[in-house]
C-alpha cells in the first residue's frame, strides 16, 4: 500500500476529512458553455467567515485543501484567504482560470508555497478555447500565465474537460502541456448544472466518440490491461465504499453550504448555522453516504464492473437516486471494455445480439447478476 494510499485509509477509520474543497466564489470571468455553476453572487462568505471554515476544517484534521470557484482570483482577499490556509500548514491547490495571474501574482502565489496551480485549456487552438469560454484571447492570456508560473519554479496542471466541441483537440493540448513542461489531465465528465438543469449534458461525448480516448496508448498505456474485461467481483469489493465523498473529502460552497463532494449535491448543513463538526458527524445526509457499500447498490451491485466502474454516487444522485447507477459511467465503462452494464442490458441499451453473448461473459465473471 502507497502511503497516501495508508493515509486515506486511516482518515476513513477515524472519520477525518482528509480532502477539503472550498470554493470561494461562483462569479466568474469567464463564461464557459459547459460550466454547471450559476455565477451570480448569492450572498458569499465574507473574509472573516471564510477563515473561520478553514479553522474549522483544520482543527477537523483536514490537510489537503483546493480553493476554487468560479474564478477565486476575482476576490481582492484571495491571497489573504490563500496565505491564512498556508499559515494553518494547509497543503494548497489554487484552481483558476489564471486570466488574472500576471508576474506579481505568479511571485506571491510562489512565494505562499502554493503546492500546485491547475488551470483549465480546452484546446491548443484559440478558435476552439476562446469560443468554449465566450472569452477573445483567452487561450493566449491563459499559456501566458502558464509560463509566469512556470517561471516562478511552481507546479501547474492542465485540466482538459473533454466535449463534444474540443474532442478532436485532445492530442493537440497534450502536446502543449509537453512542450509547457506541465502535467495534463482529461476528463471526459460534464455535470449537470447544481441547480439540477440538465441541458449541458448536451455536450456530452457519445460513447463512439471516446472510443479513440480509451484506445489511446500515449493517454491510457497499455490498452490491453486499461480496456481488459472487468476481473470477478468478490465480498471486498461488496463490502468497499463506492467513494471517498462523504467518507474522507467533502466539499464547501460560497455560501457555507457543506456537501459531500463538488459534484455531489447533498445538502448536509451550512456552516453559517451550524460548526463543520456537526455537520460533518451528525448530518442525516452524511451518515446516509457513509451507510452505503457496493453491495447496497440496486443496480451496481450485480454488474460485472462494480469493481472497476468510475461510478459517482454525485452524478447517480443528480439522476435521481444515489444508490442507483451513473449513466454516464456505465457508458464509458462499456466503451472502454466491450462489455455492457447490467443497467444498459437491463434498459436494452445493446441490441440483443450483443446482449446475449455479453451477458454470458458477464455471467461467467459474476454469477450473481440480478435477472428482476
Amino acid at each position: 500500500m502507497s502511503l497516501i494510499a495508508e493515509i486515506n485509509s486511516k482518515a476513513r477509520r477515524l472519520g477525518i476529512p482528509l480532502n477539503a474543497h472550498v470554493d470561494i466564489t461562483y462569479r466568474c470571468n469567464e463564461r464557459c458553455q459547459h460550466c454547471y455553476l450559476d455565477h451570480e453572487d448569492a450572498g458569499e462568505m465574507a473574509t472573516e467567515e471564510v477563515k473561520d471554515v478553514l479553522r474549522q476544517l483544520a482543527d477537523a484534521g483536514a490537510f489537503f485543501l483546493t480553493i476554487s470557484g468560479g474564478e477565486p482570483l476575482l476576490r481582492r482577499d484571495c491571497f489573504e484567504i490563500l496565505a491564512y490556509a498556508r499559515k494553518l500548514s494547509f497543503n494548497v491547490k489554487l484552481k483558476t482560470n489564471a486570466l488574472l495571474i500576471g508576474q506579481q501574482q505568479a511571485a506571491q502565489l510562489c512565494q505562499l508555497g502554493i503546492d500546485q496551480v491547475q488551470i483549465s485549456v480546452y484546446s491548443h487552438r484559440a478558435s476552439v478555447h476562446d469560443s468554449i469560454t465566450k472569452v477573445r484571447g483567452s487561450l493566449s492570456r491563459t499559456l501566458d500565465a502558464i509560463r509566469r508560473l512556470k517561471s516562478q519554479g511552481l507546479r501547474v496542471a492542465i485540466a482538459n474537460v473533454l466535449m463534444k466541441d474540443n474532442i478532436q483537440d485532445y492530442a493537440g493540448v497534450q502536446a502543449l502541456a509537453r512542450d509547457l513542461g506541465v502535467h495534463c489531465t482529461l476528463d471526459p465528465t460534464i455535470t449537470p448544472k447544481m441547480d439540477g438543469n440538465t441541458d449541458i449534458l448536451a455536450m456530452r461525448i457519445s460513447g463512439d466518440g471516446l472510443a479513440p480516448v480509451f484506445h489511446d496508448p500515449t493517454l491510457v498505456g497499455n490498452v490491453d490491461e486499461f480496456c481488459a474485461p472487468p476481473g470477478s467481483v468478490d465480498d471486498d469489493i461488496l463490502d468497499g465504499i463506492p467513494c471517498s465523498a462523504g467518507h474522507t473529502s467533502c466539499y464547501i460552497s460560497p455560501y457555507g453550504d457543506v456537501y459531500p463532494c463538488v459534484q455531489f449535491p447533498l445538502t448536509c448543513g451550512n456552516l453559517r448555522k451550524q460548526t463543520f463538526r456537526e455537520i460533518w458527524r451528525e448530518s442525516p445526509q452524511f451518515k446516509e453516504v457513509r451507510s452505503i457499500r457496493a453491495r447496497d447498490l440496486h443496480t451496481c451491485s450485480g454488474c460485472a464492473h462494480v469493481g472497476t466502474c468510475s461510478r459517482c454516487p454525485g452524478l447517480a444522485y443528480m439522476e435521481g437516486d444515489m444508490r442507483g447507477p451513473s449513466t454516464a459511467d456505465c457508458d464509458k465503462s462499456y466503451v472502454r471494455t466491450g462489455i455492457p452494464s447490467a443497467r444498459m442490458i437491463r434498459n436494452s441499451k445493446v441490441t440483443d445480439s450483443v446482449a446475449a453473448s455479453q451477458l454470458v461473459q458477464i455471467s461467467i465473471l459474476e454469477p450473481c447478476l440480478p435477472t428482476d
